[in-house]
């Protein structure tokens, strides 16, 4: 069985562990104060998130190495308000791009990892800023043994060097980790190098309009609807 071989997990953190959408529209409306009535915050954000994942694309096409997540964002955010011609100063740009660094959980997440950390080793693999990931976790409470991101191998996933650093500063070998994530290029960059696999459903990572993956697929060792879900298939 799986469970008896896996010893460690890695999870992606946001969209995977955080409810990115729903925590960074309403900071959007709270900082907006009710100045842009007509605004779809919704789209605004799922716009945000496909600059952001655009100019994430365009650094590792660069080969520039690392580049602070927290900046990438705020040039996306820029880009976005400025296209859709919103006005924002500068500072309730800064204050809203600080809403990554605040986002809140599914409500699966915490009972899912503590009945998981009974069993095995938690650890995050994710692209933000390791101040970030710090921080998402110290606010939400996420019970982690230990935080690693993309900052600390110096490139971003879906890079090897990302998934072969944590092996390494888990002293594990791939096949007895599993990289957890609702990203399909996460998991398949992990499955590539030996690591099993778990895929978990959000149908609203991207909002009730968006367009999430949730098809599940033979490729991944684990399909799960949430955490607690895979703790049951985990056998925690």
């Amino acid at each position: 069985m799986i469970a008896r071989v896996v010893k460690a997990l890695l999870f992606d953190v946001q969209g995977t562990a955080t409810d990115f959408h729903s925590t960074v529209c309403d900071e959007a409306r709270r900082i907006s104060a009710g100045r842009h009535p007509g605004v779809d915050w919704p789209d605004v954000v799922r716009r945000w998130r496909a600059g952001y994942f655009a100019a994430l694309e365009e650094a590792r096409a660069r080969h520039s190495g690392w580049v602070p997540v927290h900046s990438l964002y705020r040039r996306a955010l820029d880009a976005v308000l400025d296209e859709r011609g919103i006005e924002f100063p500068a500072a309730e740009r800064d204050e809203l791009t600080l809403a990554w660094r605040r986002l809140k959980p599914w409500p699966d997440v915490v009972p899912g990892l503590t009945r998981l950390r009974g069993e095995y080793t938690l650890a995050t693999l994710s692209n933000a800023d390791v101040s970030a990931v710090v921080e998402i976790s110290k606010r939400a409470g996420l019970p982690w043994d230990a935080v690693f991101a993309a900052e600390m191998a110096g490139v971003f996933k879906p890079d090897p060097a990302i998934y072969r650093m944590a092996a390494t500063y888990l002293g594990l070998s791939p096949d007895e980790i599993m990289m957890v994530a609702s990203h399909k290029y996460d998991l398949r960059a992990a499955g590539a190098l030996g690591f099993k696999t778990a895929f978990v459903a959000r149908p609203l990572e991207f909002g009730a309009d968006g367009e999430a993956d949730v098809a599940y697929s033979d490729e991944f060792d684990v399909n799960a609807s949430d955490f607690l879900d895979l703790a049951a298939q985990l056998g925690c």
